[in-house]
């Protein structure tokens, strides 16, 4: 085979196509006859073509013409006798065997033609066992005899098929037989080949197919050992977890202690699943995350305590911050943030605790006979003055602010591990961010009602506190300032922590405030009233302090505190200057009463109040508007009411007190521009209430002089009455004239600007000239030269005279011209 033709392949035995066994074997062929004899054609040759092998010589039809010669002539003188020996034995036509046969075939039952003859299934057994029964009788043993006889019949109708057949093929069976040596010697031949090429294919599949899939089963078999040594070092791993967590629990490392169990649950639920010696496993570590939950709370309740409780002269930094963070990542580990609540609390009970060790502390400072009781929250008793009760109010404000700032570190650091465990901060002190967004919000939200919590909490504590002083004991203006001090402090604390206001305390102070500002406000009011019912109208002399007090005013500057009086020395006034006549505003001098000057100082000690207290500024600014409203409304009761005459014992109302009146009127409204501005500059408040009153006092102010005008009018026309233009001149009536005139004139001169001055008697010479025309018409004197008119003359010149000497009027009202218009009718 070896050394066949280039260009062929190697005929192996992969190459072969179809094998005898698979012939012999094939159920669709059924029973061949010419097994031996047949050419097999396409179905029995090899796909591939065997090359000539050159060691056999090449074989034609001529090396068998001589063997064919010799024996054609036998075999054809065999196949005739045999021809002639089958006819002679057939004693019947083909037709008649043929119906023989079929006739034969048919007395057979179906039964016994199947390929199998199950008699161990009753169906069957009953079918060919017809008459048997269990009984022994003779019937019975017929029956079988009958059984038996025909059995015996249908075997011999198969044997005498079967010796047909055997005759019909007796040549093709006798050529087989006559072949049968060199079939044999073939087969010994072919079986010769098929054990050596078994032999050479047990030798190809031991050195080719065994040896290789040998190396595949070592390396499949390296590979699940390498598995199984990966698993067996992650059981040793998992076994060490509870030792871990021993160590890490001991180093309070409660994140990593977590992360640890986490993950080995983790390898348990994928890699190591079913591994019966892990089973327990899983339950232990499920039972050591609650104990760490539990451990955590317990430690933080500790820390909170310890934190919250020790002294506030400590620092105000965390305690043990490395502690603190481990504690609160292992809480946000665990999605456990009730510790929060925890925390508020105790910052709660903290603050509580605070305040009642203050009150104690402050309580044993008092009278050791009298009993004192303490209330839950703290709040002190009505037992405390006014200066126990604001130094309590002191101490418990820094106190609280420092235990707010002491809270506020604490938020920081929780809020900064939760940034860090979102991710949100890039700082790797965790190994993972286990901390979603949406808790992270949450987290947030609390820490923030946290410090809101905290800050309402102390500010309620502090508005007890602030509430408790009561009636029956009074606070000054400067406890008052103290106190507006202590709640804006502590207000701004609380703001700037929380970022928003807590009006708790703040509504306290107002209204602690309020009950102040409402004493202050009537202790002023009745003094303005008691000063009004007692004042004489006279002109009060100002004091030097009086000046600095206006002076101070006038200047627009946010009024901080009331001048003090000039510096004594040993009871003797250093520096002093003597009390003047007048206030000296600018240009101008204001001649009052001395209750105009005690309203000038308590404007100011309200201007000092709302300065001190600018929460209630509006309320002390409409206090102050109610103040100006009383003077204007009781001093128009007094005076153009004439209550005066009552209440101070005055035996008349006189010009002077018009004056003084009006004048004092008119220095309020000097006043209120510069009420208005202090005010603005302290809280923006317009004090629009001021208005009406300014208005009221304007309209005060015109009604004077109208009651000045009034009563000349009434005087200069009681004269003019009484006037007959006859000698002597100047006559008795013109001459009163002139004395009410003049007396007038001293009464308002000192008091009242010289312009208002001039301006009354502008409106006084008008209504003269009116009253002393209707007396000439009236009269009926003509300006003809007469005698009457002559008197007339004289009388006015008298007049004018008198006008020219009091130099109230301008030269064009006061000149001879100016009274011709009298004469007109």
């Amino acid at each position: 085979m070896s050394d066949m033709t280039p260009g062929t392949e190697r005929w192996t035995i992969y190459c072969a196509a179809q094998n005898l066994p698979a012939v012999l074997n094939d159920p669709n062929r059924g029973k061949q006859t010419n097994f031996f004899t047949r050419t097999w054609g396409d179905s029995f040759v090899e796909n591939s073509s065997i090359g000539k092998c050159p060691f056999l010589p090449d074989i034609n039809y001529s090396h068998f013409e001589t063997y064919l010669r010799k024996y054609g002539r036998r075999h054809r003188r065999h196949v005739r006798l045999s021809q002639a020996k089958l006819d002679g034995l057939r004693p019947r036509s083909r037709s008649t065997e043929l119906v023989s046969t079929e006739t034969n075939f048919e007395t057979i039952p179906a039964i016994f033609l199947k390929p199998s003859l199950p008699l161990n299934d009753p169906i069957v057994f009953n079918t060919i066992f017809t008459s048997i029964s269990n009984s022994k009788d003779a019937k019975s043993q017929q029956s079988g005899r009958l059984l038996q006889e025909q059995l015996s019949y249908y075997l011999d109708c198969v044997e005498e098929q079967i010796a047909i057949q055997v005759s019909q093929k007796s040549g093709a069976f006798f050529h087989a037989m006559t072949s049968h040596d060199t079939i044999m010697e073939q087969m010994g031949t072919a079986s010769k080949a098929v054990q050596s090429l078994r032999t050479k294919v047990q030798n190809v599949d031991r050195t080719l197919a065994k040896d290789s899939l040998k190396l595949v089963g070592l390396a499949r078999s390296r590979t699940n050992h390498i598995l199984l040594l990966d698993k067996l070092k992650l059981m040793a791993t998992v076994l060490q977890t509870q030792p871990t967590l021993q160590l890490l629990l001991s180093s309070s490392d409660f994140v990593a202690a977590l992360e640890l169990i986490a993950s080995t649950q983790e390898v348990l639920a994928k890699e190591l699943a079913g591994v019966t010696s892990l089973r327990h496993l899983p339950s232990q570590l499920k039972e050591m995350s609650r104990l760490i939950d539990k451990m955590l709370s317990t430690e933080f309740e500790r820390y909170a305590a310890a934190d919250l409780h020790r002294p506030l002269s400590a620092s105000v930094e965390v305690l043990e911050p490395e502690r603190l963070v481990s504690l609160v990542a292992g809480l946000l580990r665990q999605s456990h943030l009730h510790f929060l609540e925890v925390y508020k609390q105790e910052a709660i009970t903290a603050a509580q605790t605070v305040l009642k060790q203050l009150v104690i502390e402050q309580l044993a400072t008092v009278e050791d006979d009298m009993e004192h009781c303490l209330t839950g929250s703290g709040e002190a008793p009505l037992t405390l003055d006014s200066a126990q009760w604001l130094k309590v109010l002191a101490l418990a404000s820094e106190a609280l602010i420092k235990l707010i700032r002491r809270v506020h570190a604490v938020h920081d650091v929780i809020r900064n591990t939760a940034d860090v465990s979102a991710g949100l901060l890039d700082v790797s002190e965790f190994g993972e961010r286990f901390l979603s967004l949406t808790e992270h919000t949450r987290v947030k939200l609390k820490l923030e009602d946290l410090l809101s919590s905290v800050c309402d909490y102390c500010h309620e504590r502090l508005a007890s506190l602030v509430s408790t002083q009561s009636d029956k004991q009074p606070i000054n203006s400067a406890q008052i300032t103290d106190l507006s001090d202590i709640v804006e402090n502590f207000t701004s604390v609380c703001e700037n922590v929380c970022g928003r206001q807590s009006p708790a305390l703040r509504a306290a102070f107002k209204i602690q405030a309020g009950n102040y500002v409402h004493k202050f406000h009537s202790q002023r009011k009745s003094k303005l009233t008691l000063l009004l019912d007692a004042e004489r109208w006279k002109v009060a002399e100002v004091p030097p302090e009086f000046q600095i007090l206006v002076e101070k005013i006038s200047s627009d500057k946010p009024m901080n505190s009331i001048p003090s009086s000039p510096i004594t020395e040993n009871g003797v006034i250093v520096n002093a200057t003597k009390a003047t006549s007048a206030l000296k505003i600018g240009t101008q001098e204001y001649v009052t009463v001395g209750t105009v000057l005690m309203l000038i100082r308590l404007v100011s000690e309200y201007c000092v109040c709302a300065y001190d207290l600018p929460v209630l500024a509006c309320v002390i600014g409409r206090n102050l508007t109610e103040l100006l409203r009383t003077f204007n409304s009781r001093s128009c009761q007094l005076v153009l009411g004439a209550g005066a005459l009552r209440t101070a014992g005055l035996n008349t109302i006189t010009s002077t007190t018009l004056a003084l009146t009006s004048r004092a009127l008119q220095l309020v409204l000097w006043l209120i521009p510069h009420i208005r501005a202090h005010f603005k500059n302290i809280s923006n408040e317009l004090l629009v209430s001021m208005d009406t009153v300014e208005r009221d006092i304007g309209h005060h102010i015109q009604q004077l002089e109208t009651k000045v005008l009034s009563i000349m009018n009434t005087l200069l026309g009681d004269q003019l009455n009484e006037w007959d233009a006859k000698p002597p001149v100047p006559s008795k009536a013109f001459r009163n004239v002139s004395k009410h005139l003049t007396k007038l004139h001293e009464a308002v001169k000192p008091v009242l600007p010289d312009e208002q001055v001039s301006d009354i008697y502008e409106v006084i010479h008008h209504n003269f000239k009116s009253r002393l025309r209707d007396e000439i018409i009236k009269m009926n004197i003509q300006n003809n030269g007469g005698p009457q008119h002559g008197v007339v003359t004289s009388e006015i010149l008298f007049y004018l005279e008198t006008m020219k000497s009091l130099k109230v009027l301008p030269d064009k009202f006061i000149s001879n011209k100016a009274m011709d218009d009298i004469w007109n009718r």
